[in-house]
């Protein structure tokens, strides 16, 4: 499945991107064009705005309830099944995807020093090139992931 966040669902549409999970965000963008985009790439909208609740003709729309990133994530779970949605990485700020870095000197200067020197495995975002590595922080994602779609990334 693929996505497309309204503009109060920042949040959740980074997290699904953790999950791998392919969810188009812009902040600053009208409702006519979600609909649009949402067609034309065959992308089922996620919102909390309950207008799009009451357009004729839009069929592909899931109405969010909760204010909370983690009871949201939950209500996906429920209603949708995460754990079929995923597929590759994809970068938490533009939704690019991920590949693997093979050679480690080829990010030498993306990343701080103590970065390049205690780590060996980077990946990079396909579209906005930023580069990422497993550091403590990725552990606890992975960690809270696992608690919300009840399996194991």
């Amino acid at each position: 499945m693929k996505f497309i966040a309204d503009a109060m669902l920042g949040r959740l549409a980074k997290w699904l991107r953790f999950l791998g999970i392919d969810v188009l965000y812009y902040s600053d963008i009208e409702d006519r064009q979600i609909i649009r985009i949402a067609k034309e790439q065959g992308r089922t909208i996620l919102t909390r705005d309950t207008g799009f609740l009451r357009r004729k003709g839009l069929k592909d729309c899931i109405f969010i309830k909760s204010d909370n990133v983690f009871e949201q994530l939950s209500e996906l779970r429920e209603r949708i099944g995460l754990d079929k949605c995923i597929q590759d990485r994809r970068c938490p700020i533009c939704n690019g995807v991920f590949f693997i870095v093979s050679a480690k000197e080829e990010i030498r200067e993306f990343v701080p020093d103590h970065v390049y020197r205690n780590h060996n495995s980077f990946m990079k975002c396909s579209d906005c090139c930023k580069v990422y590595w497993e550091g403590t922080h990725h552990q606890r994602i992975r960690e809270k992931m696992s608690d919300i779609i009840g399996r194991n990334n």
